[in-house]
């Protein structure tokens, strides 16, 4: 039933241009495509500036709807079975601190996964997949028809970008650790 859960949630970042109205859907609506992607592209980038300390990743891949974008982004850092909670809390307390409305988590030991909506209808997801690879996910809402170019941030390794995405490679001190992180103490705050 979890699984269902994901998949519902997968749904949802999917569907994000087909939702009801919010205080900025005007402004939103007037976006052309190439505009949304480009949004996308900064909350991307944004989310994985908050990251300390900094991972690698390379682009994944764009897709197209009718009226809509999404953009993806592999983190290519190993995130060890350990230190996958203290990951998404990292994305989790950023994305809340920037007025994001959190829309699901799904807590699966094996791939958990936060899901987001940012106040101008941006639907934002993490998920930690095989191997601890991270994925990211905009999907913009309904916007106006556009064609729409491969995103140009530059990439923090290589740009696997047109090829398949390789399991994630990249060993950190912090983020490929084993240990857990301890948390304080009450006698270590007094």
């Amino acid at each position: 039933m979890r699984g269902f859960g994901a998949v519902v949630l997968t749904g949802l970042l999917v569907l994000a241009g087909c939702g009801s109205s919010e205080r900025s859907a005007q402004e939103v609506s007037k976006m052309s495509m190439q505009e949304a992607a480009e949004h996308a592209d900064r909350l991307l980038d944004r989310t994985l500036a908050a990251v300390k300390p900094a991972v690698h990743w390379t682009h994944g891949e764009t897709t197209e709807g009718s009226c809509d974008v999404s953009r993806r982004r592999a983190v290519m850092t190993v995130i060890s079975p350990e230190r996958r909670g203290s990951f998404l809390g990292v994305v989790e307390r950023y994305w809340k601190a920037e007025g994001y409305r959190q829309l699901g988590a799904n807590r699966s030991v094996k791939s958990p996964a936060t899901y987001f909506e940012t106040p101008d209808r941006f639907r934002v997801r993490l998920l930690i997949g095989g191997n601890g690879q991270a994925f990211f996910e905009v999907a913009t809402p309904c916007v106006t028809k556009s064609s729409v170019a491969p995103p140009t941030a530059e990439t923090v390794g290589p740009n696997y970008a047109g090829s398949p995405i390789p399991d994630p490679d990249v060993r950190s001190a912090f983020w490929s650790s084993t240990t857990p992180i301890p948390s304080a103490s009450p006698s270590a705050t007094n």
